[in-house]
């Protein structure tokens, strides 16, 4: 009996939570374990049972390191999943720095609402500790690209480089003769830090990410728009507040800026501060790993030789108090938390600073709403009213575009029977859906979680 059944159990109709369930009669396969991030609503499913029996399935399959994609895994092995989880090498060392960031999360907020009262449970929980976390960790098995691995007698998998943040790949996993591909988190064609995602060419079935399905990036410059917006700003004496991402992005930034500085684009002698331990970090992994970039790790180091790196949150607040202009890349990405807020209580009301919005913002996010004009931001239980300027930089997005992701269907040589979409929201699956059936006569359909698909 070789029936496959495809189950979404979070990253169906949502750009986060991915876990997607490949049932067959020898496996059953979780192809990534994430975190619901964003609205309250999509927080509370985490504490939601599976629906499904964590202890039925067998491996999992990691596309890569960021926390809607592995941040669940702690919880799965708390709830009996005894199995491998297959991930290459340097998502391996990013999930483990990932994770434990997460887990720190959890504890301090279960603390903080049991010494405050604010909470309806008595006492409120983590939803996993630092030692689910490190517990998970002995079942993490690396894999190396483009290298088939026999998973049982009838099925196999092999992992492509897909761009978007070092380590990341797309997923063939071949079930009884039938090529699956799970497109992970597909990346730009052109990124100033990593090569172009690479592309499997056949398939029956495909399962993919669909995030920016609604629309293209600005194909701008965009070293010419970062040149203007920082020396506006240094003109004007003001701050630029960079609220980025700790991984892939915030190595990517400080690669541009040096650039920028290294071509007398923009003062030689503006600070670049990077206030983030967990980007200080991932940018140690990312010299380690070096050759998975296009950059070579003595330039790495050079970059991060002349850059300030703050790792203590005590220093902080004397990074605040500075009177100099300069430019300040903070966690975290959507402004959801992290040393970025007290930068933004301080600058986001003074129109000489501007913030630089240079990833997706999802919905219910401080950084969704600043970009659609929210005249103040809520932090810390305080008000604080938006006078910067607020300027997004698509073009530092490290997900594929619509017409990317339209060529990376193109490179199949036979269309595949049928595409299924899934990361993203309902507007850019909707778009993405009519595009690809339009253009392409290739059969798509948007996963709904729960629902299953028989193929």
């Amino acid at each position: 009996m070789d029936t496959i059944i495809l189950k979404s159990l979070g990253g169906a109709e949502t750009v986060t939570g991915s876990k997607h369930l490949l049932k067959t009669s020898e496996l059953t396969i979780l192809v990534d374990c994430g975190l619901f991030q964003g609205i309250k609503s999509l927080r509370e499913q985490n504490w939601e049972p599976l629906n499904f029996d964590v202890a039925e399935i067998d491996i999992v399959i990691l596309t890569h390191a960021h926390l809607d994609h592995c941040g669940y895994i702690p919880l799965l092995v708390k709830n009996g999943f005894k199995g491998k989880i297959y991930m290459t090498e340097p998502t391996k060392e990013l999930a483990k720095l990932i994770l434990l960031d997460s887990a720190k999360l959890q504890e301090e907020d279960a603390e903080k609402a049991n010494f405050h009262h604010y909470t309806k449970h008595n006492p409120a929980k983590p939803l996993y500790t630092i030692n689910d976390a490190e517990r998970s960790f002995k079942q993490f098995f690396t894999v190396n690209e483009n290298t088939t691995i026999k998973l049982s007698d009838h099925i196999q998998c092999r992992f492509k480089p897909c761009g978007h943040i070092i380590g990341a790949c797309s997923v063939e996993i071949v079930c009884f003769g039938k090529p699956i591909i799970f497109s992970g988190d597909i990346g730009r064609t052109q990124s100033a830090i990593l090569p172009p995602p690479d592309f499997f060419t056949k398939a029956d079935f495909i399962i993919m990410e669909s995030t920016y399905g609604d629309r293209l990036h600005d194909n701008t410059n965009l070293y010419d728009k970062l040149e203007h917006w920082i020396n506006l700003t240094v003109k004007n004496q003001g701050n630029i507040i960079i609220p980025s991402f700790a991984v892939g992005r915030a190595q990517e930034l400080i690669y541009i800026l040096y650039r920028l500085k290294e071509q007398n684009r923009i003062p030689r002698n503006l600070p670049i501060i990077m206030d983030s331990p967990m980007a200080a970090s991932a940018t140690d992994i990312m010299v380690e790993y070096a050759a998975y970039t296009t950059v070579d790790k003595e330039k790495w180091l050079e970059i991060i030789e002349q850059m300030n790196i703050n790792r203590e949150y005590t220093n902080t607040t004397e990074i605040v108090r500075d009177k100099r202009s300069k430019i300040i890349i903070a966690g975290s990405g959507m402004i959801t938390g992290g040393r970025v807020l007290e930068y933004l209580k301080h600058d986001v009301g003074n129109s000489r600073n501007t913030v630089l919005i240079v990833g997706f913002q999802a919905e219910g996010t401080r950084g969704r709403a600043l970009l659609n004009e929210s005249h103040e931001l809520k932090i810390h239980g305080r008000y604080y009213p938006v006078k910067a300027n607020v300027v997004e930089l698509t073009g530092l997005s490290a997900h594929a575009d619509q017409s990317e992701l339209m060529e990376w269907i193109k490179k199949y040589k036979n269309p595949p029977k049928q595409i299924m979409l899934v990361h993203g929201e309902p507007s850019a699956l909707e778009a993405l859906r009519v595009k690809i059936q339009t253009e392409l006569q290739i059969p798509v359909k948007i996963l709904i979680k729960g629902e299953e698909v028989v193929f």
